[in-house]
Parts: C-alpha cells; structure tokens; sequence
C-alpha cells in the first residue's frame, strides 16, 4: 500500500491527499495512475480494512470508497472515518442498484457518491469541489481566529469581590434559556458579559449577535431586527434576514434598549412572547429559536413611570438581572485590568513581570475613570503607542483631566457621582476647545450618550 506522488503538471485544483479503497485491480491500477496526473497524491487500498488502517496512520483531504467490498462494507468505512478524521470529506463509490446505501451514506456525513462505472472527467470535478469546500473551511477558521483575537476573550477580568459575584452569577444563568438584563455604566463591559452568557450556555458553537439599539435610524431598527421583503418601503430592492433570523438557534444581543421607539418595543415585546417574527411588508411569520440578552445603562423604572418605557416589555426581559461596578467601585483591578488591555497592542508585555511602572499604576489608580473601562482602553492604547520600550511610565499616560494625577480624592467628597461626571464632561470639552467628538473619544462613551448627558445636564439646570 504505497502512495503514488502527483505529477508535476498542472492543475487548477489544490492538490489533495486522496485515500481510494476498492477491491477491483483495474480500478486500482486506474486511480493510482490518473490522479497524479490530475495533480493529486493518492494511496490504494484492497479492502475497508486496509483503508481504515490507513487513516489510522495518516492524514488525507478525501477517501474515496466503494460501497461493495468484501469484508468491511464501505459504510462501515466512513463511519469509521468519521470518528478518526471528521474534516477527511468521503466519496461514495456504488453500483446501479446501490443508490438508497449510497444516500444512506450521505446521511452520514458522506460529501457526495458517484455511480460506477464513473468517468475521470466527473472525478475531476468532484475533486475541485472539494478542494473548494476545504479552502472555504479554512477561511472560515481564519476569519474565526482573527474575528477571536480582535474581540479578545469573554473572560470577565477582576478579583474584587464585585467581580466574583457577577462571575458567580453569569455561571449561573448562562447554561439556562433565560433572558438576562445587563444593567450598568456605559463602558463597563456589557457587551463582553453578554458574550460570557453566550460562550458558557449550550448555544455557545451558535451565532453570537449584537445591537446597539441607540445607534440606528428610529425608521430602519424594526428592518435591522426583523428583516424585510421587497418593496416593502422606499430602497427595499431586496429581500433581507433580520437579526433576529441571522441569529436563530444562537444570540442576541441588544444593547442600550432603553433607546428603542415605543413602537419597536411593543414588536420585540411580540417576538419574545410568541416566539415568531414577521418581517417588514409581510403579513406571515416564521418561528424563531434565540436567547435575548439586554443591557442599558438607564434607569428603567424611571424610564417606565415617565412613559418612555413599555412596563410589560421591562418585566419580559428583566427575568435575571445582572449590574456591573463601575470601575471606580474596584480600583484594585486596575494592574490586572492595565496589563490585559496592554497585551493587545504591545504583546511582549506578556512576558515581562511588570510592564507598568508602580508610579503609573498610582496614576491610573488616581483617576475616577468617569468612562470606565472603555476610557482606560483608550488611555492604555495611547500609552503602548507612546511608550518606545516597557514599562509603561507617568510620561506615557495622557492628562486624566477629571482628577489631577496624585492628588487626593478627598477633593471630591460632598460631590454626587453625577455631579463628578458632569465636571469630567465639562472638563474634557474645555481640554478639547468644545470639540464633542474628540472629548466622547477621550471618554469612552458615544457621541450620542455625550449629547444625552448635556442635554439632561442642561433640563435639570433649567428646572
């Protein structure tokens, strides 16, 4: 049982590794001539027996089986396949009177089946195929690893007790079909405990999807989440799945919910009750199977007593509820926290023991960090871009314009949290000649939540 190596010619298929088992000699003798020539290695095996000890010992792209050996029968063959090499793809050999076997094997996970007697020029196709399929895969597994290492992990970082309660809690709810209200600061990492619930539930190898609710046209969002047929307004040439559909089986992810229109609410409040969605210009709907999660950074009930809220939609998803600290409530984290986020751009802080000087970790330390997590991200990606080589110094960190660096925090006792955030705000804008979008960057929140805040700012001044 030799392999025979591929020709030198060319050929526009990816070269593939093929295991070939039949008990006739011509066709043996057939395969391991012709398909080096059509660029591929092959080896020959007898029997099911002789092909199953090679996949034992070797790895291939492709088995190519008959279904009628003696011996092991060829279904036999890839269903052993199956567990020893789940990527190999399998091809099915089979007689005229075989087709109900040969589906029987496609069943099983088979690619496709050919019917004997076959031609070299259907194989050859067959074997384009895929070499197209295994390409794609491994695409897939590329964008997969560069979609992981831009997300980062969904592991929650932090020891203070805040955190190992919240940890405790999503361990909790996650492996359960519950909805979950995600309620804290903006910033605070809403979207990576959503991302938690959904990587430690049982949809975890489902899609993950996410929303941000504040950040649509209030004239599209229904379209966004629900989908939409052709014709259905003005610039619908086309039909389209809506989140909730792209999501199926997996989850969703709606942040900042409070910013949902009234009337999207009472829709979503639909969905989530009967579990059907109906698309935009249709009068029919489908079933769907997907976990919602929440977050918001505002006071629902308030919300709620004033009319911006539906009170049975709040009540539908806040069956679990989750708060996170803000990051001023657990400062102790701050090293662990500073040290992850500098991993990201400068990965050789990995593997030194203290990429941070101790008078930088005070400094961070020293700050309120009015926009939380997101705002020291920031602050550290500006540091690894400055700093020329590790650690990471005073002189690497830019002005942390709501509190000077060093000074104590008694300066703020008397103060309420929104009276400290608004002096950041007023603060960062002065820093930034009145430029908001420069100032929402340096705080880590949105442009949209910076105009909300100094829109309210401005109404409980006025009042």
């Amino acid at each position: 049982m030799q392999p025979s190596k591929k020709s030198n010619s060319k050929s526009a298929t990816r070269p593939l590794k093929i295991l070939f088992a039949d008990d006739e000699i011509h066709l043996q003798e057939l395969i391991a001539a012709e398909l080096p020539r059509m660029g591929h290695e092959v080896t020959v095996c007898g029997d099911g027996t002789e092909a199953v000890e090679a996949l034992e010992k070797g790895v291939f792209d492709c088995l190519l089986v008959d279904l009628d050996m003696p011996g092991m029968h060829g279904i036999e063959v890839i269903e052993t396949c199956k567990k020893i090499a789940p990527e190999t793809e399998a091809i099915v050999l089979t007689g005229k009177g075989s087709t109900e076997t040969a589906i029987s094997a496609l069943r099983l996970g088979a690619f496709d089946y050919l019917q004997k007697p076959c031609k070299l020029v259907e194989l050859k196709a067959l074997f384009q195929r895929v070499s197209a399929q295994r390409d794609l895969k491994r695409q897939i597994l590329a964008l997969k690893r560069r979609l992981d290492r831009a997300e980062g992990s969904a592991n929650m970082i932090g020891e203070h007790r805040s955190m190992q309660r919240l940890k405790a809690l999503i361990a909790k709810v996650a492996p359960t079909d519950s909805t979950v209200l995600i309620h804290g600061e903006t910033g605070t990492g809403k979207e990576l405990a959503a991302r938690s619930v959904h990587e430690n539930s049982l949809r975890s190898e489902k899609p993950f999807v996410a929303i941000n609710c504040g950040a649509l046209p209030e004239n599209l969002i229904e379209s966004e989440l629900f989908g939409h047929c052709k014709g259905a307004y003005t610039g619908a040439s086309e039909h389209r799945q809506g989140l909730f559909e792209v999501a199926d089986s997996g989850t969703l992810f709606l942040d900042e919910i409070g910013e949902l229109p009234k009337q999207t609410q009472a829709s979503l409040l639909r969905v989530l009750e009967s579990g059907e969605v109906k698309r935009v210009g249709e009068s029919e709907p489908f079933s769907v199977d997907v976990r919602i999660v929440c977050a918001t950074h505002r006071d629902l009930p308030k919300m709620v007593a004033e009319g911006d809220f539906r009170e049975d939609l709040m009540y539908r998803i806040n069956t679990f509820e989750v708060k996170l600290p803000a990051l001023r409530d657990r400062l102790d984290d701050i090293p662990e926290l500073a040290r992850h986020l500098l991993v990201r751009h400068r990965p050789e802080a990995a593997r030194i023991e203290a990429p941070f000087d101790p008078q930088a970790i005070k400094q961070l330390k020293n700050h309120s960090w009015g926009g939380n997590i997101r705002e020291l991200a920031n602050v550290i990606e500006r540091a690894a871009i400055i700093n020329d080589a590790l650690p990471i110094v005073c002189d690497d960190l830019p002005t942390l314009s709501n509190l000077k660096l060093g000074a104590s925090t008694d300066a703020l006792a008397g103060k309420s949290l929104r009276e400290i955030e608004m002096e950041t705000i007023y603060a960062t804008l002065d820093q930034h000649d009145g430029n908001k979008t420069a100032a929402a960057r340096q705080l880590g929140i949105s442009l949209k939540t910076l105009y909300n805040k100094l829109n309210a700012d401005i109404s409980s001044r006025a009042a």
